[in-house]
């Protein structure tokens, strides 16, 4: 069985890849309706060229290099030059606002931005003019920049061109070791300004072992092909989605984004893609959707499949008289749906946010591996991962990765050590002391290991609502109940110091338009009908009459318009925050409990 071999740093295990695989594809783009590769050695040139002129325009090892663009070959190879010269990458959100970019760059003090398109740059060259350590901007594409300020603009291209370089000399240079620091990732977090999580090298290299030794001894190591989807600069797709492939030896192809997912997996036939729970529920219904197109047979089908699917977790495996059946279902429905993502997958792997149970079992009833994983930023990120041969229980997050250790303290929180663990926030002490103590990490999130030492997660230390009763309810299980029904995109629960629970929904559009041509009514007017806020209620029932009596959601508020990023109710890794939703919605939210 292949293992992955240990190295002192990012750039080794990618100078490594590229001696042995060369001219092999690496990272593919879609470029005039085609997809196009950059081959390992080509990759590497191209880092190796890029390292060296970051060092001949004046950048120091240590010093930060913010990189802000979408995912792209580029984002790779920009990241790998920036640690070969032995800098720091600061990778940022294509979705910050000229604020989010302005405190990165003084916080970081970065000397240098990388930026992929003149959009972007357009956002991040005022923050880039006030910084006061910034001086050096290099476009990927032509900035056409009409005024840089002090700052120098440089061509990506050029830079390469002007310095030619290789790859195993590059990497014989990088002298750093494991405990250095290759990056810092700012946490958008739920609550306050983003905080730098310093992830040394090890930390990184940690993962990326524990991750390849799952897909070695659960499905085997072959020639993987990974579809990028998330933002890069997301710590779950920095590792998981780059580091990982790398560490594999793997190809990587670059999404063109959400409305072309489904049509982009067809096409790159992934072997594995890591995803965030919300996909999965927007994949759910799309298939629900089409089925339901299908007629009675692959309706029954589906019934039957989610049936066994539901006995086998609560036996804790196939019931013998369900095995007929689930012998023509592997032959009819399964495959159908299985097409529908490439025909060759491995396995999807969801982290970032909770996933929903019932999301995980409808997959995984449907033939498609579903592994849950759990991580944070701070642990690079990935602390735990369902495995098959563990046994996959969809209420779990798994069993830690290799050489991590996983303790519950007294008061229920999840703590963890080991080399994944970060140094700390970057120049923010009073934070890093309270959340590394001993030599642990204490993540805020609460839960316990079950019998067979898989993580089981309840909540977020900081999002239990705490009723009037003192009675603890977590909210997050509740919302994602909620918008498991077709008429709910969105939901927010909340009942702090409240004698009950209030919800705050955000109707699913496409139902709501079905809804209002059914009922005659103008859709820009639904808001105000009392009869589309009691078909919303009744959806919301449906979810009550499974809860406790602490859980049920009493009554609700319909939002003005979805949580987004770009109004700052989604953080980037589509968890909601709890404190902006509430600030826009309190009045309204409390006047749920005087009856109005």
């Amino acid at each position: 069985m292949r293992r992955l071999e240990r190295f002192p740093n990012l750039v080794a295990m990618f100078a490594a890849r590229v001696a042995t695989l060369g001219d092999a594809p690496f990272l593919w783009a879609k470029h005039e309706g085609a997809w196009r590769s950059t081959s390992w050695a080509q990759a590497g040139a191209q880092v190796s060229a890029m390292a060296k002129a970051l060092r001949a325009i004046g950048l120091m090892p240590g010093d930060r290099v913010m990189l802000v663009s979408e995912n792209r070959p580029e984002w790779c190879i920009a990241d790998l030059a920036i640690m070969a010269a032995g800098c720091v990458t600061v990778p940022t959100y294509i979705t910050n606002t000229e604020r989010d970019h302005a405190h990165i760059l003084e916080n970081s003090g970065a000397r240098a931005v990388i930026v992929s398109t003149p959009k972007l740059a357009r956002t991040l060259m005022p923050a880039v003019m006030r910084s006061s350590a910034c001086g050096i901007v290099i476009g990927i594409e032509p900035l056409r920049i009409g005024q840089s300020g002090a700052a120098h603009v440089h061509d990506w291209q050029g830079l390469i061109d002007a310095h030619p370089g290789e790859m195993a000399a590059c990497a014989a240079a990088a002298g750093f070791a494991r405990e250095d620091l290759a990056c810092i990732i700012y946490t958008s977090g739920t609550g306050g300004a983003p905080r730098g999580v310093c992830q040394h090298h090890g930390a990184i290299l940690h993962n990326v072992a524990g991750a390849s030794a799952v897909i070695a001894e659960d499905f085997g190591w072959g020639d993987e092909v990974f579809l990028s989807f998330l933002p890069a600069s997301h710590a779950y797709e920095h590792t998981g989605g780059q580091f990982l492939p790398i560490g594999l030896g793997a190809q990587i192809y670059y999404s063109e984004g959400l409305e072309k997912l489904a049509s982009n997996i067809e096409e790159v036939r992934p072997t594995i893609m890591v995803v965030v729970p919300r996909l999965f529920e927007v994949l759910r219904a799309r298939v629900l959707k089409a089925i339901g197109k299908q007629g009675r047979v692959p309706q029954y089908l589906l019934r039957r499949a989610l049936a066994i699917g539901a006995a086998a977790e609560a036996h804790g495996g196939m019931r013998l008289r369900d095995r007929p059946l689930d012998l023509i279902l592997s032959r009819t429905l399964r495959p159908q749906v299985g097409a529908k993502f490439g025909g060759r997958l491995k396995a999807m792997v969801a982290g970032g946010a909770p996933l929903n149970p019932e999301v995980g079992l409808f997959f995984h009833s449907l033939g498609i591996t579903l592994l849950q994983g759990y991580g944070q930023t701070e642990s690079a990120p990935i602390i735990s991962c369902n495995r098959p041969k563990a046994g996959i229980r969809m209420d779990s997050v798994g069993p830690p990765i290799a050489d991590t250790e996983v303790r519950i303290a007294d008061d229920g929180e999840i703590l963890v050590r080991g080399e994944l663990v970060m140094h700390g926030y970057w120049r923010n002490p009073e934070e890093t002391a309270r959340v590394l103590q001993d030599g642990w990490l204490h993540t805020g999130d609460i839960g316990h290991l079950d019998a067979q030492g898989r993580v089981v997660i309840t909540d977020r230390k900081k999002d239990l609502i705490v009723n009037d009763k003192g009675d603890n309810v977590a909210p997050q299980r509740i919302e994602g109940m909620l918008t498991l029904e077709p008429e709910i995109l969105q939901a927010m629960v909340a009942g702090d110091s409240r004698p009950h629970l209030v919800g705050l929904i955000v109707p699913d559009p496409e139902w709501a338009r079905a809804w209002g041509a059914a009922e005659g009514l103008d859709p820009a007017t639904l808001h105000e009908e009392p009869k589309f806020q009691r078909a919303l209620m009744a959806a919301v029932d449906r979810v009550n009459a499974h809860l406790s009596t602490t859980e049920k959601v009493r009554r609700i508020l319909i939002a003005d318009a979805p949580f987004t990023i770009e109004n700052e109710q989604l953080t980037p890794s589509m968890k909601i925050r709890r404190h902006v939703i509430r600030t826009a919605y309190v009045d309204r939210l409390d006047a749920l409990y005087r009856g109005k």
